[in-house]
């Protein structure tokens, strides 16, 4: 009983410290980048037809 409570406590503080070092470095932002310029193939993924453009 001693040994599984030492367990599931050491369980928790490494949850936690996970979960506020990830916060910290914000780590799934990362990986969430909008394009900076609209090209061809983000405009087609926005349902934008690059051909209307070149015809203007």
């Amino acid at each position: 009983m001693n040994q599984s409570l030492a367990i599931s406590i050491s369980i928790i503080v490494v949850f936690v410290v996970v979960v506020l070092i990830g916060k910290k470095f914000n780590l799934s932002s990362r990986y969430e980048r909008k394009p900076r310029i609209l090209n061809s193939w983000s405009a087609l993924d926005k349902g934008i037809d690059p051909t209307d453009e070149d015809k203007a």
